[in-house]
Formats: C-alpha cells, structure tokens, sequence
C-alpha cells in the first residue's frame, strides 16, 4: 500500500512554525517510503478565512521545498477538489449515507433550549452530554439545521505512533455536528470523509486532537472507514517551557524567517528537532539525512521548547556548509534569482552593486564573510569592502583593551603598522600575515590590541572576516589611505 501523508491547513491568516512542523512531518514519511505528500485546504469556515491565505500557504511550501505531490490549483491530482469548499457535493453524500442508517439526524434546538440543558445537568451535577437530549422526533434534514451524528458509545483502544496505547471509555463519546445550517461541514466531519477519499493513509497532528479521537474513532466505525495509523505530535511551547507558543512569545509568520535571511533547510532542521531526535548526538542534518533517519517512533511525547537562538545558530551552521555560489543566490536581488521576494540588493548593502562591483568582486566578499554570517541580514555589516565606512570611535574606546591605551599610544602603533604594510611588496593573505606577525614583534603588543586597532581602524565595523584575509581583500592602496585617514583625524 502507498503511504499517502497530508498537510491540512485552514486559510486564517500566517503560517507559523507549529503548522509548518507538522507539514514536515507529514512530508518525511512520505518521502522515506517513496508515498505521496498530498495539501488539502481545509477551509469550511468561512467567516475567519482572511484573503490571500490560501497563496501564503503556498509560498511558505514552497519556500521551504516541501512542494506536494496533490493538491489545489497547479499542484493537480486525481482526488480532487483539494479545497474543501469545493467537496460540499461530497459531504452531502456522505451525510444522506449516516441518515439513511440512522446514525445522524437534524437537531431542531435552539441555542436558548441547549442552554437550558446544560444547566439541567449542571443541576444535577453531571457533565453535559448532548446524546441525553436527543429529540425523540427529529424533524426531516433539510439543511436548514444543523446535522448531528448519532453516536454509539463504547470503549476504544487505538495505537498512536508517538503516544503509545491509547484507551478512552463510552463516556467520552457524545453526538457532535456533522453539517452547520450554513451548509458547510465541520472539520470533526469533513476531515474523515477528506482522507477516506483521498486514501490518507497517515493522520499526523497536534496531541490537542487526542482527546477528540474517541468520538471520530465511532465516526469511521460509523461510515464503515478502515482507520488511518495515527500520530499525535507534542505541542511547541516558549522559550521558557511553560506554555504554548503563541504571538505573544515570539511566534511569527514562518515568512518572517526567510525576510531575515534564514536558510530553507536550516528552518527544516529546527522545525525537526522540535520533539524529534535521532537518538544521536548529531544537531545538523541535511534535509537528505532527515528523511533517511525520522522516524515517529523518535518524536517525544512532551512539549517541544522554542529556542529562536539555536535556530539562529543552526541558521549558521547551514550557511557554512553550502557552497558559496548556492548561498550568493539565496543573498543576491530578485534579479539574480526570481524565485526570491527580496528588493532591489538582496541582502547585500547598496553599496555592493556600485558600478564599479563586480560580480567576481561580492564572491570574494561572501566567500569570506559566509563563516561569519548566522543569518543573511548580517552580510550588510559588510559594507566596508565596498565603500568608506563612517567612523564610529565608541569601537575604540569602548573596546575592554583598547580604551586603556591613550590616545598618543594608539597613533603610535598605528604609524609603526601603516609604516611597515607599506613596505609589503606582495599584498597577498599569507604575505600580510607574515608581516603582521613581525609587527608584533616591533611593537611589542599582543595580537587582541594591536590587530584589533588596524582592523577597527580600517573596517570601522564590531567583527570582520580574519585580519589578513580582510586587508587582502580591501586593498592595499584603500587599507593605507584608510589607515592614514584615522590618524590624521586623531592629529586634527
């Protein structure tokens, strides 16, 4: 049998990084067991869809690389409609099918007479069950009211693959709607009949779905619907493990990710070990070694921690671990790479598409700077190989070493370094390096004060590429003039 996975969002608004996991769950197994990753839009709500969610979801798929083998619009398929307001043929079916077995009726109540049932049995001190209510006489369903499933309570016991053996009494298990008086089914509803359908074979959600499964466990029995193999996956909680991630802690658009500079395969990494782990000490996989090596059986029962700093640190291990012109079309404008929303430099600062930058020229530049970057945001702080950087002496003196030296002491140094690189014939890495070495020894310093001077002195920036590697790159002739330029400021 085809492993057949899906990813089954509803168009409400951004995408955020518990849907995305989930999505990349579902994506794993399918593609570990050569199966079929299926996007089915579940959007039978129609009063909190919000425009343009539908394309988001897409965006986001495709940002990530997780591109569905069905699904709606392009993607295609032979199960379709893939959007469930599209299916409402379908449910209707289904529904006539629970009527004529006498599994499902119309519920003529009010909300004022459910009100009043609810407190009957708050009365008499007893959970409410709507099954304790049901009308001895339903009117025939016209659509007009709402559909209820007659249910059949009985203990369950069902295997998940992340929680285990799972049991729940018949007491769990109440009549629930099946189709509103709008017209439009419930996703308790629509979601079995969906993946029947479309022969889903693997049900992959959050564990806030769990106590639910009872009374769609009676659904399937109901409809004669073999059940899927299910997997309830923990849910994501903050930074400090106390309680579900929301906006209110971070959360954000997994958009917002790519528009800082994080790397596809980087965010998949982290949305993996979020509850999941190989039993290893490994932390970066590839997104081959992903699919080799997850497994459901691996995905802890508790609630994953949000660390947005190991994601940022992951984000850096990734961007070291790609070749150079790969990561120069994730960094560059949407003209060097359509595929990407970015303006008008990509990542780059506007002074790296000077007309008198190459190409060949910002290589070099990402070539050194890659193992510094953690996201591409960072190349930006680079500009200082491109133009004259501004002067920002608060690097200087409120540098732990270099505001002990006076101003005279500084200037002195200074003038020894210019004086000796301007006698360096070759301006190659390993040359300056050499050379550097020696001033050491003239000087008399150690390497974090006197190389920490010439490289704030040159760069004016907090961090920069190794020292010899950086003053190769920049120049000789643009390193000395910038050397000169400070100490002529400090003489002014």
């Amino acid at each position: 049998m085809t492993t057949r996975t899906r990813f089954a969002p509803s168009p409400t608004g951004y995408m955020h990084v518990g849907g995305m996991r989930t999505a990349l769950f579902a994506w794993l197994i399918a593609r570990q067991s050569n199966g079929k990753f299926i996007l089915r839009i579940e959007d039978t709500d129609q009063k909190r869809e919000v425009s343009g969610s539908v394309e988001h979801i897409y965006k986001c798929l495709r940002w990530l690389d997780l591109i569905p083998d069905e699904g709606p619009d392009d993607f295609g398929g032979k199960f379709g409609p893939y959007k469930q307001s599209e299916r409402l043929d379908i449910y209707q079916k289904y529904a006539q099918k629970l009527i004529d077995a006498g599994r499902a009726y119309a519920d003529p109540y009010t909300p004022e007479q459910l009100d009043a049932f609810r407190e009957e049995a708050k009365a008499h001190k007893k959970p409410f069950l709507y099954r304790d209510y049901r009308p001895e006489n339903p009117p025939a369903w016209d659509g007009s009211q709402p559909l209820r499933f007659r249910s059949e309570p009985k203990p369950y016991t069902w295997h998940d693959e992340v929680m285990g053996e799972m049991h729940a009494g018949p007491e769990v298990i109440d009549d629930f709607i099946l189709v509103k008086s709008d017209g439009f089914p419930t996703y308790n509803f629509a979601h079995i009949v969906d993946d029947a359908e479309m022969e889903i074979t693997h049900v992959i959600r959050g564990q806030e779905f769990l106590a639910s499964t009872p009374k769609y466990l009676n659904l399937y029995d109901a409809l004669d619907i073999t059940w899927p193999i299910f997997a309830s996956v923990p849910p994501i909680m903050n930074e400090q493990g106390n309680k579900k991630l929301s906006k209110r802690d971070g959360a954000k658009d997994i958009l917002a990710y790519r528009e800082e500079g994080y790397l596809p395969d980087a965010m998949l990494n982290f949305l993996a070990s979020l509850g999941w782990n190989d039993g290893t000490e490994q932390e970066v996989f590839t997104r081959d070694e992903l699919i080799e090596k997850f497994s459901l059986k691996r995905v802890q029962k508790s609630g994953a921690r949000f660390d947005e700093k190991r994601l940022l640190w992951l984000n850096g291990a990734h961007i070291r671990n790609i070749p150079v012109d790969k990561l120069y079309e994730y960094v560059s404008p949407q003209g060097d790479n359509p595929q990407k929303d970015r303006g008008q430099t990509g990542f780059w600062p506007e002074s790296a598409y000077a007309p008198n930058i190459t190409k060949e020229y910002r290589m070099k530049v990402l070539a050194l700077a890659q193992d510094r970057l953690k996201m591409f945001e960072d190349l930006r702080g680079f500009g200082y190989f491109f133009a004259e950087p501004e002067v920002n002496l608060e690097l200087i003196d409120g540098n732990k070493q270099l505001k002990k030296l006076s101003d005279s002491e500084r200037r002195e140094l200074l003038e020894t370094a210019r004086a000796e690189l301007a006698k360096l014939a070759g301006w190659t890495p390993e040359s300056i390096q050499n050379y550097l070495n020696e001033l050491l020894e003239i000087t008399g310093q150690k390497p974090g004060i006197l190389f920490s001077l010439i490289r704030i002195a040159v760069t004016w920036a907090p961090f920069s590429p190794q020292l010899n590697d950086t003053l190769a790159l920049i120049g000789r002739e643009r390193t000395l003039a910038r050397l000169q330029s400070y100490l002529d400021m400090k003489l002014a």
